[in-house]
Formats: structure tokens, C-alpha cells, sequence
């Protein structure tokens, strides 16, 4: 016959078992994005935030200027376009741009500027998306991925912007999350300021 202190010790293996099984949530991740030539940028620093998700760039060897920064529905960064990243992300099926009245994506973010020297670092925020469970996850079933396009956004033009081609890429999968690699941020940001 079994004793409560052997049903105690029995609850208590089998918490301890359950609990090493659950999956912890991923709530930030390092992505380092890429040229079409396979260079590292730099890093997107993807973390949860209350306001949806944070992403800090810190990057490096971009042109100069205005560009687009979007998250695509797939987590795949082939070069040299970035095609296979797909679409933006966009689960609620709405139109594109920040300012369109019927959207915007889940994936439509903030245009970036790249300073002179091809450097820049950025705060942007998704606001509909999550790095939690559900339909505006990043995660999803197969990532999504960053894409900075040649050309700034110009918040309207379907479906994409009119933001040009794609010039760097990186990935947001759990993949990426679960080795916990740390990129190196190419720009130091107290020389920034």
C-alpha cells in the first residue's frame, strides 16, 4: 500500500519531469542580418515588449540614406534577392503602409536612415506583433524574417511600399532564438551620441 509520503514523492518527480518538458518562452533574440554577398550587418536585437515588439538595429556597410525595414512572412534570407522570405507579414489580411486608412501590415515598420558612413542604429517598434503564441507571432510556423529594402517606404503604395529591392536580410525563428548566439553590435553607441 502506498503512503502519502510515497504519493508526495511520486507528485513530486512527476512536477519536476513536466515542468523540464514545457517550453520556455522565447521573449529576445540577437538576429544578424546579411548582404546579398553573405556579410554580416550587424544585429536586430528582437526582444517582447509592452507596446509589441522591440527591434534595435545596430548595423554597419549599408548605403547612405533612406530606407524601408519590414518584417516577411517567412523565415528564409536566400541570397542575393531574399526572395524566398516571401511577402510582409501580414495574418490580419490588411492593405500596406503606415498610413493607409485599411492597414497597416503586422509586419510594416518605421523607415530607417543610414548615415554616411553606411551605419545606423535604430529603435523600432512592431506594434501588432508578438514573440508569444498565436497569429501575429514572428515565430509562427516557419519564422519570418527582417528585410531592409534600397529605398525608403513611402507608406501607401501596394503592396509593398514601392520600396525597391532587397539589400540585407535576417531571420527570426526559434531556431535562431534556442542557440542564443550573441552578434556583435558593429557600431559603438557611445560614440553615437
Amino acid at each position: 500500500m502506498l503512503t502519502i509520503r510515497t504519493f508526495t514523492a511520486i507528485g513530486f518527480v512527476v512536477c519536476i519531469v513536466l515542468t523540464g518538458c514545457m517550453e520556455k518562452d522565447i521573449t529576445t533574440l540577437d538576429v544578424e542580418l546579411y548582404n546579398a554577398d553573405g556579410d554580416s550587418l550587424g544585429v536586430a536585437k528582437v526582444s517582447e515588449d509592452s507596446g509589441g515588439v522591440k527591434i534595435e538595429l545596430n548595423l554597419e556597410g549599408l548605403p547612405p540614406g533612406e530606407h524601408g525595414v519590414h518584417i516577411h512572412e517567412t523565415g528564409l534570407c536566400d541570397p542575393p534577392d531574399f526572395k524566398t522570405a516571401g511577402n510582409h507579414f501580414n495574418p490580419d489580411d490588411k492593405e500596406h503602409g503606415l498610413m493607409h486608412p485599411e492597414g497597416a501590415h503586422v509586419g510594416d515598420l518605421p523607415n530607417i536612415i543610414v548615415k554616411d558612413d553606411g551605419t545606423v542604429i535604430a529603435e523600432l517598434i512592431a506594434p501588432e506583433a508578438t514573440l508569444k503564441d498565436g497569429k501575429t507571432s514572428l515565430f509562427g510556423k516557419d519564422g519570418t524574417a527582417i528585410i531592409i529594402t534600397e529605398t525608403p517606404d513611402d507608406g501607401m503604395t501596394q503592396p509593398t511600399g514601392d520600396s525597391g529591392e532587397r539589400i540585407a536580410c535576417g531571420l527570426i525563428t526559434k531556431e535562431v532564438a534556442e542557440k542564443g548566439k550573441v552578434v556583435e553590435e558593429p557600431v559603438d553607441e557611445s560614440e553615437e551620441e
